[in-house]
């Protein structure tokens, strides 16, 4: 009798040991891409205090804010986060805080006067149109980038189809948690980089494998929402 795996959720925040160093999942072998080489600028660090073993990803807005998943940073008043931009490690203060399981999304403030000019001056604008299936994108991290597409929502198990409706395939090369999905061709941000969808390895089966499926990425709609309407631009 085979036994149907269940499909269950759980954090993109790995990473794999290579003989250089440690590299976030899906980068150690990224190819450079001179097309997509600018949204480099926007994607940041986030580092707790102490500092987390695991790298932790957000997108710079502009305006001294910063978007990231809101389990990358946790209670912000107990991990004291800083985001790590330009080469600079800059103390954070959190704006709004949302939950893994409700909205995972966390709005951080920085100095913005501390930053170089050309950072200043800069803005991510959030994507107007909703996500669509083959819609191509790229996902960012300060490390590299990646392109993929996004998925049909019908293609995940039945019980995440409206749960989690807006992913992307090529899990293995692309960034992690935080780390920003943009439009392909405007540049936009499309959403933030929430988790992984993959199906357990079924236990009765000693040959079988975990799968994975998707990521699911938090769409820029839900960020516009999220910000408070002092903060928009």
């Amino acid at each position: 009798m085979r036994v149907e795996p269940r499909p269950t959720l759980r954090f993109a925040i790995g990473f794999c040991l290579t003989a250089a160093a440690l590299l976030p999942l899906g980068f150690a072998h990224a190819q450079t891409d001179p097309a997509a080489d600018s949204l480099r600028l926007y994607a940041v660090n986030i580092v707790q205090d102490p500092p987390q073993p695991w790298p932790g990803y957000g997108i710079y807005l502009g305006k001294g804010l910063v978007i990231t998943a809101a389990h990358v940073v946790g209670s912000a008043a107990r991990t004291k986060p800083s985001v790590r931009i330009a080469g600079m490690d800059l103390p954070a203060h959190a704006i709004r805080e949302g939950s893994f399981e409700r909205v995972d999304l966390t709005l951080l403030s920085i100095d913005e006067h501390k930053l170089p000019i050309y950072l200043q001056m800069r803005r991510m604008p959030l994507c107007e149109k909703a996500p669509w299936p083959g819609e191509r994108v790229i996902v960012a991290v300060p490390e590299g980038t990646a392109r993929s597409h996004v998925m049909s929502p019908l293609l995940l198990p039945f019980s995440m189809r409206r749960r989690l409706p807006t992913v992307i395939s090529d899990v293995a090369t692309t960034g992690n948690s935080g780390s920003g999905v943009f439009d392909a061709g405007n540049k936009c941000l499309l959403g933030i980089m929430s988790r992984k969808i993959y199906v357990p390895a079924n236990s009765a089966d000693p040959e079988s494998k975990e799968k994975d499926i998707a990521k699911y990425f938090v769409p820029a709609s839900t960020i516009r929402a999220f910000i408070p309407t002092d903060y928009r631009f």
